[in-house]
């Protein structure tokens, strides 16, 4: 007996050693990616002051010529070496972009100010244009210690993001750090201070201007202006956004020391104001640094043309505001019988049929009690029904509390995706046989699960639910869309169909025996298949995983797929008892959630979304709304695919339509700009967009025409479907 269990415990070592030699490159290998992620080492991250991007090269700067203590001078600031022909934006960004933003980490009572934005310049891009910089530029910002400081030194943390664009347009990011030592002078970079600091707008005394507005535009007058800018022309930039169309014609001149301008209004205007300042420059070709302008302010006389309305949602599904009361082409009983045959076609989603058959299956094991079936039927719909209800309320509790948030916002949240991806794992081991759950739960519970069934059987609706939430039939879209719409009671109603839809199959097994009875008799065919199930599992495990790889990038897939190896180990060695190997395998389980464990919840900043990382998608570019009205208001039609990496429709759709040779053919021949909307992480301005559109999840395909209503297309689309419309976009 000592020589058997002598070497049970030897071939354990065997095992744990081996396991443990198995584990360690992948760990070791895990690390060092997590080195590369944004916040924990590489370029973009490292500690110091200085990083280099794709298309720019950037540095974080002091200037304390008194040194750093209160009451003395004390400057921060951005350095950006743009690439060749690639330039950044200023705080009003023109007809695109978005201006650099500047988040600083300081100790507590240390406050940075605004930037002193240098002058900008302009941008053509064919009908529109942008306010920025090229070349090398400084963004100077002062800081103010407080009356009591008497650090030794003050570290400095700045994360900067900005957009930086040519033709096309890349956001990027990078965070620098700096330790500034007290009371020793640093004045290392003086002349590029003085140098922001002189291209700054100034105001001069006795600069004077008139605003003026009509139906023809607005109209300047400014006198005062440096004697040398006199018959030379200018460049007006409004520090308020969407007043004027910065690419548009305008005129200009010069009445003796008065200049003279009529600029056009911005067509999608959507500000007034009473006050407008504004910067006045040289227009000067070249690159580098602006000459730096004037800056004036003034009163706006006349009346506000009318603002433009924005553009109409869809004719056949209207938006409604949210909570709102107004009638629907939809309806609400098509929107309620849309959600009950959803809810049923999510039977068939492969993560949730194995839960389902599994518990159909036991109407041939548990007798032919017929109460007993009947009411274990209630309760499973009624952990399905009020599974969704309880979703549908937070969503609708959310959206009332100003969360830009839509159907499917639960898997924008790595942490629910990594969640749902263990989970989909543990029952497939557990259907595969790998281990039994009354071998892992207390016998207590499982005496528990015999004396309340119906218990059992609510929370077998709820897991059902859970693992349905990934799987949102396509067929739900429009339903969904409108419940956001809706009055709660008949959000919740629409909400309320989906999960009775989803609970009938069993519902009705429960209550008609017939159904049950035309099952094949039990036998060892039921093992088979309960194995067999394991699989449909298992694939849904895959797809989240890889959905997680598009919101915590590569690194945190593997750190995921190294925690689900060590659980499975120990699932495997509590299935067989054997209490040193899963001991062993908790203590790597806790080490790879403590080493690599952050990694799988990280929001990779750098990774491509799924939805534009295909190099084969050459012919999409990224959905903005500021996109898509640059190419609307150029005369383009817009084609927009909203998306995202965890629906499998809008996976289906991209293979075999939107891929399609004809159909890009198509579009390339109508002048139709291709954009991509991707929704795996989550984002605001595209959950808004849906909205305008009556819809609160994707798959959605929409065709813009100019002068036309937006087309919204069927969430299951076909080659055929999508050429009609790119071909009818012609016309």
């Amino acid at each position: 007996m000592r020589t058997m269990r002598e070497t049970m415990r030897r071939a354990a070592r065997a095992l744990a050693a081996g396991l443990l030699g198995a584990l360690l490159p992948l760990w070791v290998a895990a690390q060092g990616g997590l080195a590369g992620l944004p916040g924990s080492g590489g370029t973009a991250g490292a500690p110091g002051d200085r990083a280099r991007t794709e298309y720019a090269q950037v540095q974080l700067l002091a200037h304390a010529p008194q040194g750093v203590a209160a009451g003395r001078p004390l400057w921060l600031g951005l350095r950006i070496e743009h690439a060749p022909e690639w330039h950044t934006y200023w705080h009003n960004p023109g007809d695109s972009g978005l201006p650099i933003e500047l988040n600083w980490t300081l100790p507590d009572g240390v406050q940075a100010g605004a930037i002193q934005w240098p002058t900008p310049r302009k941008f053509p891009l064919g009908d529109l244009a942008n306010y920025g910089y090229d070349g090398t530029v400084l963004l100077p910002v002062p800081v103010t210690l407080p009356s009591a400081w008497q650090g030794a030194s003050l570290p400095v943390q700045l994360h900067a993001t900005w957009l930086i664009c040519r033709r096309e347009c890349v956001p990027e990011e990078a965070t620098l750090r700096l330790e500034l030592s007290a009371g020793a002078p640093i004045a290392q970079h003086a002349a590029e201070f003085e140098a922001a600091w002189a291209a700054a707008p100034r105001a001069l005394p006795q600069a004077r201007a008139e605003l003026r507005v009509d139906e023809a535009g607005l109209h300047v007058r400014a006198s005062g202006l440096p004697a040398d800018w006199r018959g030379r022309a200018l460049e007006f930039f409004p520090e308020t956004a969407n007043l004027i169309a910065p690419g548009a014609p305008w005129t200009q001149g010069w009445d003796g020391d008065t200049w003279r301008a009529t600029l056009p209004f911005n067509p999608y205007r959507s500000e007034t104001v009473m006050q407008l300042a504004f910067v006045l420059a040289r227009a000067e070709a070249g690159h580098g640094p602006a000459a730096a302008g004037v800056r004036l302010q003034a009163d706006v006389q006349g009346t506000w043309p009318a603002v433009a309305q924005p553009e109409a949602p869809p004719a056949t599904i209207p938006a409604v505001p949210a909570g709102g009361t107004g009638p629907t082409t939809l309806g609400l009983a098509l929107a309620l019988l849309g959600a009950l045959l959803g809810g049923m076609i999510l039977n068939l989603m492969p993560c949730v049929f194995p839960v389902l058959a599994i518990k159909v299956m036991a109407f041939q094991t548990h007798g032919a009690d017929a109460r007993a079936h009947r009411l274990g039927g209630l309760a499973y719909a009624a952990g399905v029904v009020l599974s969704f209800l309880a979703l549908g309320g937070l969503l609708l509790v959310l959206r009332s509390a100003g969360e830009a948030v839509g159907w499917g916002f639960q898997l924008q949240n790595p942490w629910v995706v990594a969640g749902l991806t263990v989970l989909f794992t543990f029952i497939a081991l557990n259907l595969a046989g790998l281990f039994e759950l009354r071998q892992l739960a207390p016998s207590g519970l499982a005496e528990l699960q015999l004396r309340h069934p119906l218990a059992d059987a609510f929370l077998t609706g709820v897991l059902a639910t859970a693992v349905a939430s990934p799987c949102t039939a396509p067929f739900m879209g429009a339903s969904l869309g409108l419940a956001v719409t809706l009055p709660a009671p008949a959000a919740l109603a629409v909400f309320g169909a989906l999960g009775l839809g989803m609970a009938l199959p069993y519902l009705a097994a429960s209550w008609w025996p017939g159904l049950a009875r035309r099952l094949p008799r039990p036998g060892p065919w039921m093992e088979t298949f309960r194995q067999a199930m394991a699989f449909p599992m298992l694939a849904a495990a895959i797809w989240l995983l890889w959905v997680l790889g598009q919101q915590s990038g590569i690194h945190g897939a593997a750190a995921l797929l190294l925690l689900l190896l060590a659980l499975a180990w120990v699932l495997w060695a509590l299935g067989r008892r054997a209490r040193t190997l899963a001991a062993l395998g908790v203590l790597g389980l806790l080490a790879l959630g403590w080493s690599v464990g952050p990694a799988v919840v990280r929001d990779a900043h750098g990774a491509a979304p799924a939805a534009q990382a295909n190099p084969a998608d050459g012919a999409w570019e990224p959905w903005s709304a500021t996109r898509q009205a640059e190419l609307l208001a150029a005369g383009r039609p817009v084609f927009v695919d909203f998306t995202a990496a965890w629906c499998v429709t809008c996976q289906v759709n991209k293979a075999a339509v939107l891929s399609d040779a004809a159909v890009l053919r198509n579009a390339e021949e109508a002048g139709v700009a291709l954009l991509r909307a991707d929704w795996t992480r989550r984002d605001p301005a595209i959950t808004q967009e849906l909205a305008r559109l009556g819809r609160s999840g994707v798959p959605v395909y929409v065709l813009h025409v100019p002068g036309r209503a937006p087309q919204v297309l069927t969430e299951v689309l076909s080659v055929a479907q999508v050429r009609t419309a790119l071909q009818a976009a012609r016309r």
